[in-house]
């Protein structure tokens, strides 16, 4: 089940959202086109990589900040500026432009936090938007848990677009991740799910005085959990629904 677009279209233009998802492929373009000896790309993990065991001996603070511009590989950062540009967007209108910004940057810190807090000694390096992009979805469950988001649905043989309330599409992926993490501080693991974790409850958390201010519960009776404008209609899916032949 993975998530390609919502029906929650913003009606300003996401100046921040839009620098992010540059930023990020740029950084993406130096890392890999640009540094191409290994002692480089290397060099370049060590000076900006997450790295917990230095943040443990008080070093590596930089990374705490530029590990969230850095990804593993093309299909790493396709899947986070995808779910950025889903999610984000929304969450830009609703608490503009630069306070949105100290929004992510705060949720990619409080990814970081969690991540480092179950083993500081760990000498396996952290990068990757995802525990930022996690604050945005936990921000936007708590102020559109009812948005429809269209997921492209694999069911062993059968593979179609449905569109799903966010509190079920964000509650599935969260639950993934606990289960996750907890299987990770058992086997080990290099994704970071706990990062993932952290940043979500960041973000729901500081979505919480905005949610409040609109009225809480209330906020939800006007709009039925719904975006508080027209959604958006997309044509229905021309992908067709492959059997097996018996």
């Amino acid at each position: 089940m993975f998530p390609i677009r919502d029906h929650n279209p913003s009606e300003k233009t996401p100046y921040v959202t839009f620098a992010l998802i540059g930023l990020n492929v740029l950084v993406f373009a130096w890392q890999y086109g640009v540094l191409t000896s290994v002692t480089a790309s290397n060099q370049f993990l060590i000076d900006y990589a997450f790295w917990p065991v230095q943040f443990e001996n008080g070093a590596g603070n930089l990374g705490f900040f530029t590990h969230m511009f850095l990804h593993g590989g093309f299909m790493h950062l396709a899947g986070n500026m995808l779910f950025l540009w889903i999610f984000g967007d929304n969450m830009e209108e609703e608490l503009g432009h630069l306070p949105f910004l100290g929004f992510y940057i705060l949720s990619g810190f409080a990814a970081a936090y969690l991540q480092y807090l179950p083993n500081p000694s760990s000498a396996i390096p952290m990068v990757g938007a995802s525990g930022a992009i996690a604050g945005v979805m936990g921000g936007y469950l708590l102020l559109f848990p009812k948005a429809r988001v269209d997921v492209l649905l694999f069911f062993i043989i059968i593979v179609r677009i449905i569109p799903i309330p966010s509190f079920i599409v964000l509650g599935i992926w969260m639950a993934l991740q606990v289960f996750n993490g907890l299987g990770s501080d058992l086997q080990g693991g290099g994704t970071a799910y706990w990062a993932h974790v952290g940043g979500f409850i960041a973000g729901f958390v500081m979505t919480i005085p905005i949610w409040l201010r609109r009225g809480s519960t209330r906020y939800w009776d006007r709009t039925e959990g719904h975006p508080p404008h027209p959604e958006a209609t997309y044509t229905r899916s021309n992908i067709p629904v492959i059997r097996r032949n018996r």
